[in-house]
């Protein structure tokens, strides 16, 4: 019998041999059904074979062959293929993490009866057509909000209930009225009949010169498009999207947040009307990401916009990708498959001989180095796009020997009762959750620790707990110090409760509202903040990271910044490049439409580059001063780097897997340097200590050569109860 090579879910770096029964067919790229053990497993074929290196007796056949999706593709196999070679992850997990949970199932998976070529959307009916949503009731908002998005374009359910947490019932009542109705609806158009609805202004030179540059060059070239906050890179998006869409094409649009998709989602189809648009991101459920799936690989969607694990989404017309704020770290993956997303992109668009343009105010340096080398293309957008708009004024207030209650300063206090005055809207941006980072004992200093982690315990006071942001723990504020039994304790550092509760209590009339990772945890609670604040119903944000990536207020002319000190000496030596990214991104929120903007940032140290750079809005200069320092210390872009990671409950068995790994690299290092074994940032977490060992070399030539040599030792250690990975171009220290 034929021999077939199955890529299975299973942490060993090889391929499982299967004999094909006379009466079955397959081809590589095929889902299979196979025995594993005392269980059976959905696969991957990777390979065709007449024979095998095992015995014929010890070859089992395959069970079944799944063949109710089209096979993976010759590209994507390939492209997985990369993947867990260049980061050194078995191939079976690699390949089988790309499917949707519901494909890795063995149990069997009934596609949804659509109709050929065509959808089912809701779309207006005639009656619906006719309304005047002026004298809707205005009472009934979400009914309003559902009419107002299906006069852009037609929806489908998962896009209506993004909307608002009771789209459904919203709906419901406007089915039964009439007013909208289920029809199918077409879904790839012919190139020439793609249609283009133009936005309320031309484009800037800056933004057709880009467009220009992009499409005049055939085949594979990375062009990274540096624009500074408000400049319309998404304005560029769309034409080139229009553009290649003209052509037949797909294409792939990579952002880093799920909370960035919906207004994404809702603006291409308004400037994109009846073309197919999906979604692919953690916050679909298995049913609907794979249905999103199967739309991307049978070519009906035509816009794919997700995040990372979109990255492998089976595309057969790719013809652009685009990674959004290319600069995020959200897009590499922090465990299994340590990928980035942003270059394993590039590689595909090499790949496929495609386009790609990585967008952001605040490149990478490592992207910046490469434009600035020419591997890259640069293209700049200087300029608002919005000729009234100019970029706000950023100042820096010197808080040394200042007394902040909830640490805000007197002056950002009066810029937010200004605003309130004006009715404008402000953003107070403070990068941590919770009321206060610890609870202390005001007699014996006593401090609310993780008894699982290295870290300490953040104080929610709104639900009384004391909560680990690490490892989950969580128990009730103590009445009393554990340690000495005083009832004075008192909350250290500030979060985004505790400023919230400061201006409510300052600004009693103002509507506060605050955005963080707790607040917004509800499934639909971001997409209906979000619809308050453009509808001007809420006055102060306060907020995390969640605020600083993407977002279009037009009415927020104020940006303060809480406390961003403390990312000026970290270890980690990505810190300062970190913040300063983020800063010019939350600032970017300021003075996006004609009134002006402006950002006071709080800091102790007002002489520092970073703050003079942030001031002069110079990415430029900062990005210099950090290749200097970089190329001197001998770190990335200079270098390539890789970091073995591993945790254990006993730290003396840990230590010992890590010295010995160490002792098996050092005869292997060609052109690599080896560093010592030292504790990760958070030294132990959920009750596992952690430690890294980093290793880099000058070429990616030489580490590749050495990995290849390396992890064949590193399995045979032993590791009982240790868990370890290597962490390819590694981003946390």
């Amino acid at each position: 019998m034929p021999v077939i090579r199955v890529a299975l879910d299973v942490p060993l770096a090889t391929l499982f041999d299967y004999a094909v029964p006379p009466d079955l067919s397959v081809v590589v790229g095929q889902r299979v059904l196979v025995p594993f053990g005392r269980k059976q497993m959905v696969g991957v074929v990777m390979e065709c074979a007449m024979n095998s290196a095992l015995a014929a007796s010890r070859i089992k056949p395959i069970l079944q062959v799944l063949d109710e999706i089209l096979p993976l593709t010759a590209d994507v196999l390939a492209l997985l293929k990369f993947c867990s070679d260049y980061y050194h992850h078995p191939l079976g997990a690699t390949v089988l993490s790309a499917l949707p949970v519901r494909l890795r199932a063995s149990d069997p998976f009934v596609p949804p009866k659509n109709i050929t070529g065509q959808v089912l959307r809701y779309t207006l009916s005639a009656s619906g057509q006719a309304l005047d949503l002026e004298t809707f009731p205005k009472r009934k908002i979400v009914q309003r909000r559902i009419l107002s998005a299906l006069q852009a374009s037609h929806l489908n359910v998962t896009q209506l209930r993004a909307l608002s947490d009771s789209a459904s019932a919203a709906l419901k009542a406007l089915l039964q009225a009439g007013w909208v109705e289920l029809c199918a609806h077409e879904t790839v158009e012919s190139p020439a009949s793609t249609p283009f609805i133009q936005s309320n202004h031309t484009l800037t030179a800056e933004q057709q010169h880009a467009v220009d540059a992009i499409k005049k060059i055939q085949g594979y070239a990375c062009h990274l498009l540096h624009g500074v906050t408000g400049s319309g890179k998404t304005e560029v998006y769309v034409h080139l999207m229009h553009h290649f869409l003209q052509q037949g094409g797909q294409v792939l649009l990579l952002v880093p947040e799920i909370n960035l998709t919906p207004q994404l989602e809702n603006y291409f189809r308004q400037r994109l009307p009846n073309v197919a648009i999906t979604s692919l991101h953690s916050g679909l459920n298995d049913n609907q990401r794979t249905q999103n799936w199967l739309e991307a690989q049978s070519g009906r969607a035509r816009i794919v916009l997700g995040t990372r694990l979109a990255v492998f989404a089976p595309l057969p017309q790719l013809a652009l990708l685009i990674v959004d704020e290319e600069h995020d770290t959200s897009f590499k993956q922090q465990d299994g498959l340590r990928y980035s997303a942003r270059d394993v992109a590039i590689f595909r668009a090499s790949q496929r001989a495609v386009p790609i343009v990585l967008g952001s105010a605040t490149p990478t340096l490592e992207s910046y180095y490469n434009a600035k080398n020419g591997r890259y293309q640069l293209l700049r957008l200087q300029q608002r796009a919005s000729s009234q708009a100019r970029l706000p004024e950023i100042r820096c207030i010197n808080i040394s020997n200042t007394t902040m209650p909830h640490g805000i300063s007197e002056p950002l206090l009066a810029a937010l009762g200004e605003r309130l005055q004006r009715g404008e809207q402000s953003l107070i941006f403070i990068n941590r959750r919770g009321y206060a980072p610890v609870l202390m004992c005001t007699a014996c200093n006593w401090l609310s620790g993780c008894p699982n982690c290295a870290g300490k315990l953040v104080l929610h006071m709104q639900d009384g707990r004391l909560r680990c942001h690490h490892c989950g723990y969580q128990k009730i504020v103590p009445h009393a110090c554990p340690s000495c039994g005083n009832v004075d304790l008192q909350p250290i550092g500030i979060g985004t409760q505790r400023v919230a509760s400061a201006l409510q209590a300052h600004f009693p009339e103002a509507r506060i509202a605050r955005v963080d990772k707790d607040s917004t945890r509800n499934k639909g609670s971001w997409v209906a903040m979000w619809q308050k604040i453009q509808n001007a119903e809420i006055d102060i944000l306060v907020g995390t990271q969640m605020l600083a990536k993407g977002h279009d207020f037009p009415n927020l002319t104020f940006v303060g910044v809480l406390n961003p000190d403390s990312a000026l000496y970290s270890g980690d030596f990505r810190a300062s490049e970190k913040l300063f990214a983020q800063l010019v991104q939350v600032a970017g929120r300021a003075g996006r439409a004609e009134k002006p903007g402006q950002v006071l940032v709080q800091t102790a140290f007002l002489d520092h580059p970073l703050y003079r750079a942030l001031h002069d809005h110079n990415y430029d200069s900062w990005a210099q001063t950090l290749l200097a320092e970089r190329q001197m210390a001998g770190f990335p872009p200079f270098v390539y780097q890789v970091m073995l990671r591993a945790e254990g409950k006993q730290e003396s068995a840990t230590q010992a897997f890590m010295q010995q790994a160490r002792t098996a690299a050092m005869p292997l290092a060609q052109g690599v340097e080896i560093y010592g074994v030292v504790p990760a940032a958070l030294s132990r977490r959920a009750n596992h200590v952690r430690l890294q060992l980093l290793m880099q070399s000058d070429t990616r030539k030489a580490l590749q050569h050495f990995l290849h040599d390396w992890r064949p030792l590193l399995e045979t250690l032993p590791a009982q109860k240790i868990r370890w990975s290597l962490d390819i171009d590694p981003l946390d220290f």
